[in-house]
């Protein structure tokens, strides 16, 4: 396994720099639970807006070791809510968010003035992904 390489880490960005749908996959108890959301992949983190009372959120907070599958991509990762959209500390972030999400997010669906709307940020620790033929294992870590 390597470190992220600058190719690795371009075809990461070109891949799930933009709004992308990922498998999201949680654990409570023994029992996995996945599912598909919107992901805005940057510098080895998967960001989701969700809400913080969700069946996710409260897994994540039992368990912050999470799994992600996205096109010829698998990873692991821990699972960190960064709390409310609105906050000032997640403004630069939530910014990249509307700009990715641009197409749905203020479709009625998300209510960014109650504070249970949040940013889930999934810091990858290690993956697979195959481009071109080739497979890379990455080290995600610092």
């Amino acid at each position: 396994m390597e470190k992220l390489s600058k190719e690795t880490a371009a075809i990461m960005t070109e891949r799930f720099g933009q709004d992308t749908i990922i498998s999201l996959a949680t654990v409570e108890g023994d029992r996995p639970s996945v599912r598909k959301v919107d992901g805005y992949y940057e510098d080895g983190a998967f960001y989701v807006i969700t809400y913080g009372l969700s069946n996710k959120m409260r897994q994540i907070g039992q368990n912050p070791v999470v799994g992600v599958c996205g096109d010829w991509f698998t990873a692991h990762g821990r699972g960190v809510n960064l709390g409310y959209f609105g906050k000032a500390e997640n403004a630069e972030i939530a910014e990249k968010l509307r700009k990715a999400f641009a197409a749905w997010i203020d479709n009625g669906h998300n209510n960014f003035e109650d504070e249970n709307t949040c940013i889930l940020c999934i810091r990858l620790t290690d993956g697979v992904l195959f481009s071109n033929g080739t497979g890379y294992e990455i080290d995600f870590s610092e």
